[in-house]
């Protein structure tokens, strides 16, 4: 009688386990809302971020595009959401660069937001047209010590993440560039495959297509490790810059003040979405990595982003479009 009562306890505890799971989510569809167009690197990631998660949470995941002012409309339909897990920002690098490119900061991301979860990462490529005489990224330093921004690199727009990267890279190679910021990636590609710019500096999934037709040569990536998109591409460590890295990240937030069982359960979740095999390889297709990484971490991450960010766009005096 006592073993058939334990066996009774036991199957009860198992069955609340789940059901305490469950309880601890979000009601209804939880949704993602990406700050960018569909068909970009951080639309794409979203999206395939949603179709695993639907699986893990076992309820609808949707994503909802709400491009313009650099990520901040976006964003800002997060902080003012109901603080209950049921919306989601797929946070990119400009949640951490906006407190110090906007003034006054258009929210406060480490008190407005909740770090949910790391996803992945991107690298930033610099690519100069074929009929460069840049070979190699030495001898683009070297021109550009021997004449100050007389190289012009074409990126998506003022405080745009490619912008501050190659920023970040041109301090640490003590050199100046000529930034020539445009409204998007798809002109600034149209330009220097033209010849109007000498270089490029985009993610690796908007540089992939116009590499492999030979319209572009990389010359850099700027990530820890080589991609495999690019695997005769030198790191910018390989370039004589260990250490140094600009890659685009990518994570979920929610609302601050959602609840801590919702958060822990979200972010359960979100890491073995990024652990998945489809998530991996729609990165991997992007030339990018999956880099999961618990709230803790994206805490970690973030705060030393907006660190790192907010001291360069202060000395370069940096302004948004």
């Amino acid at each position: 009688m006592k073993r058939q009562a334990f066996l009774w306890a036991g199957a009860a505890l198992a069955f609340a386990a789940p059901l305490a799971f469950a309880q601890t989510l979000p009601p209804g569809p939880v949704k993602i809302v990406v700050g960018y167009s569909a068909g970009g690197a951080v639309d794409v990631v979203a999206r395939a971020v949603a179709v695993r998660l639907q699986t893990e949470l076992k309820q609808p995941v949707i994503v909802d595009n709400k491009p313009g002012g650099g990520s901040n409309i976006a964003a800002r339909g997060v902080v003012t959401a109901p603080a209950d897990g049921a919306t989601l920002l797929m946070a990119a690098n400009a949640v951490a660069a906006n407190m110090a490119l906007y003034q006054p900061p258009p929210y406060d991301v480490e008190k407005d937001l909740a770090p949910v979860a790391l996803i992945g990462r991107v690298p930033v490529i610099i690519a100069v047209n074929p009929e460069s005489p840049y070979k190699t990224l030495a001898q683009l330093i070297e021109a550009a010590k021997a004449k100050p921004e007389s190289v012009g690199y074409a990126t998506p727009g003022n405080g745009s993440t490619p912008h501050l990267a190659v920023e970040l890279f041109a301090s640490a190679a003590k050199i100046n560039l000529m930034h020539v910021p445009y409204k998007g990636g798809a002109q600034a590609l149209t330009d220097v495959i033209g010849g109007q710019v000498p270089v490029v500096a985009l993610n690796a999934l908007e540089i992939l297509p116009h590499w492999k037709s030979g319209k572009l040569r990389p010359l850099a990536v700027l990530s820890a490790k080589r991609s495999a998109l690019f695997p005769d591409v030198p790191t910018i460590a390989e370039s004589g810059f260990p250490g140094f890295e600009a890659s685009v990240w990518y994570g979920l937030m929610a609302p601050a003040g959602t609840p801590k069982p919702v958060l822990a359960a979200l972010s359960a979740a979100a890491v073995k979405a990024a652990q998945s095999p489809e998530v991996k390889e729609r990165l991997a297709q992007a030339g990018g990595e999956s880099t999961p990484g618990d709230a803790t971490a994206f805490a970690k991450h973030l705060h030393a982003e907006r660190e790192r960010y907010t001291k360069l766009i202060t000395a370069a005096k940096i302004k948004p479009d």
